[in-house]
């Protein structure tokens, strides 16, 4: 079935919403961020609208429309991105968010940037998150908002806990990639939120 779940609605700046909000960064907000964003809401719909996503790039172009590729991508698995346009990364994003995920260390350090205090434990990048995310850290928690709070206070706690190579957790950017590697990116961008996703679906 054909789901076209549209954007989760932003928070007033300056401030954080009831629920959980997950801020997805990339450079341009056109490939990497909006495509974990739509299969995060995918893969949650259960839990919206609790649990909010969006998504926005360091150094995005405000309104271009998401990529083919990645909206084809969408579609084969049943979600329509159509109408999903690129934004800029702002301090406000990140101080609305709950948990912000980066294609790349670059994205994570941007938001850090941003707003050092608030960022600092908020801040992963979607590879490093899905290695330390547990379900265990949120044992015994229903409430999706709760499950996914206890996630990152888990996740934030047992960083540096393992060794990475530098650039290990890095998604490189697939614009003007060849299409095999396009797709290659996609994938593993899908394995990502698929982990991330079944660690807040588990109660």
């Amino acid at each position: 079935m054909l789901q076209s779940l549209g954007p989760s609605p932003s928070a007033p700046p300056g401030t954080c919403a009831p629920g959980f909000h997950v801020l997805v960064v990339c450079t341009g907000n056109l490939y990497r961020s909006p495509l974990a964003e739509w299969l995060l809401r995918q893969r949650l719909l259960d839990a919206r609208p609790v649990i909010r996503l969006s998504s926005a790039g360091t150094r995005a172009l405000t309104g271009t429309p998401i990529a083919a590729t990645a909206a084809s991508f969408l579609l084969e698995r049943g979600a329509d991105a159509s109408g999903t346009s690129s934004r800029r990364l702002t301090k406000d994003l990140v101080e609305n968010s709950d948990l912000v995920l980066g294609a790349a260390t670059e994205h994570r350090e941007a938001a850090v940037r941003l707003s050092p205090v608030w960022a600092l434990t908020r801040a992963f990048t979607l590879s490093e998150f899905a290695r330390l995310v547990r379900a265990e850290d949120a044992s015994g928690v229903a409430d999706p908002a709760a499950r996914f709070k206890a996630l990152v206070r888990g996740a934030a706690a047992r960083r540096g806990s393992e060794r990475v190579r530098p650039g290990e957790d890095d998604i490189e950017d697939p614009l003007g990639a060849h299409p095999e590697e396009v797709r290659d990116c996609l994938v593993r961008i899908e394995g990502l939120v698929e982990r991330i996703a079944a660690a807040v679906r588990t109660g």
